[in-house]
């Protein structure tokens, strides 16, 4: 969109509120005692509750998008408005002020990570037939990355590809994939050839999440939910129109879409934390000397970690690499998520374990044993720590065999 065309920032606000108008109501402010006190990390559905919510979201992300207030920044060609990334954030802004459906993982999965990832590197065809598709949630991704035996080091994985007469057979098993049991399709990272070093012998296929050989199982967790899955890939077979991008930079195609991750991490925790202040402000009780100091080191390390993602955005408006800021974000969220349950574990005591039916206590354990698992979730603590000691400091990199 040129300059002539495009609206000015005031007149763009003005239209979304009016839009948003017609599609949902005002959010209240959150009144301590009233509606729900989920404060969970990570949500405890069933299979069933699982779609119910993805077809609710989508059927909201798609009338967004038809109404010209999706994906704004992207080309026409792909529904978008184009538009600098400065009207997308300001239109996020207005959007949380009304009670809109609140988007789960696989949201920002689809339209944030995958679907760029394949306008970069996928062919004419598989940018026609996916990228638009997925701004429109018409079709949901998910990221089979993740295996057992290689940890943090996606590099390492071992789930093999092997092409013959124009076809590949997949065979693997992948961990921790949020949303397997409601996606359309899964990235996968494969090893396509054995011998080249670890980060030359990769390649990324688009694999449908129905294909004969794909086996879907729920992974327990502590809360007693199963956010997360395990996939088997057991022989499955794919034509050459679902490799995304070359033979063999399957690498360079997964830094792609883990940048995108990275940058989308630093508000996690900031909506809990909140809460937990409300939490002390409504005790009914004065507070320690110990436990002032705690709420209000985490008031401030909200803070810090609200003004490092103003950065991130403001980074991103310039069009230009974030660089440190993104993995500064996401260990200030985790940290936060962490100082989080430590104030919410001193102010409940024994009241945090026993389910008494009072508001806005119990509900805090999904807090505590949810918080942790983001500490591996979007590359854990240590690669981040990696990343900022020698990619930002320039120190010496870890010994590696």
């Amino acid at each position: 969109m040129n300059q002539a065309t495009m609206p000015g920032l005031d007149q763009f606000v003005d239209g979304a509120r009016a839009w948003l108008r017609t599609v949902a109501e005002p959010r209240t402010q959150i009144k301590w005692g009233v509606g729900p006190d989920s404060v969970a990390v990570f949500e405890n559905w069933t299979a069933a509750q699982e779609r119910e919510e993805t077809d609710h979201i989508r059927a909201y992300e798609q009338t967004k998008f038809d109404a010209g207030w999706g994906s704004m920044n992207w080309p026409v060609e792909f529904g978008g408005r184009g538009l600098p990334m400065s009207y997308v954030l300001a239109f996020r802004r207005e959007e949380n002020c009304f009670d809109v459906p609140r988007r789960t993982e696989m949201f920002s999965v689809t339209q944030q990570l995958v679907a760029p990832a394949i306008a970069q590197w996928g062919t004419p065809e598989q940018c026609e037939r996916y990228v638009r598709a997925m701004l429109r949630t018409d079709i949901i991704a998910c990221q089979l990355f993740s295996e057992t035996e290689a940890g943090s080091d996606l590099a390492a994985v071992r789930t093999k590809a092997v092409e013959r007469d124009g076809r590949w057979t997949i065979t693997g098993h992948k961990v921790w994939t949020s949303g397997a049991r409601v996606a359309d399709v899964g990235v996968a990272v494969c090893r396509t050839d054995p011998d080249a070093p670890k980060h030359k012998g990769l390649t990324v296929f688009l694999v449908p999440m129905d294909a004969p050989g794909v086996t879907v199982r729920p992974i327990r967790q502590m809360t007693g939910g199963s956010s997360f899955n395990e996939v088997y890939l057991d022989g499955v077979e794919l034509s050459d129109d679902y490799r995304l991008g070359p033979v063999g930079q399957g690498w360079p195609v997964a830094l792609t879409v883990l940048a995108a991750e990275r940058l989308d991490a630093g508000n996690l925790g900031l909506a809990n934390a909140d809460q937990a202040v409300e939490l002390a402000r409504h005790l009914g009780r004065e507070l320690s000397e110990i436990e002032r100091d705690k709420v209000a080191d985490l008031v401030t390390r909200s803070y810090v970690q609200r003004v490092t993602g103003m950065r991130v955005a403001a980074a991103v408006v310039a069009d230009k690499d974030p660089g440190p800021e993104a993995s500064v974000g996401k260990l200030l969220a985790t940290d936060t998520m962490a100082r989080t349950s430590e104030v919410v574990r001193m102010l409940l005591g024994r009241d945090l374990i026993a389910d008494s039916g009072e508001w806005g206590t119990f509900a805090w354990t999904e807090h505590v044993l949810g918080a942790p698992g983001y500490r591996i979730a979007g590359g854990t603590d240590e690669i981040q720590r990696n990343i900022l000691a020698e990619r930002v400091l320039g120190l010496p990199r870890e010994p590696r065999p």
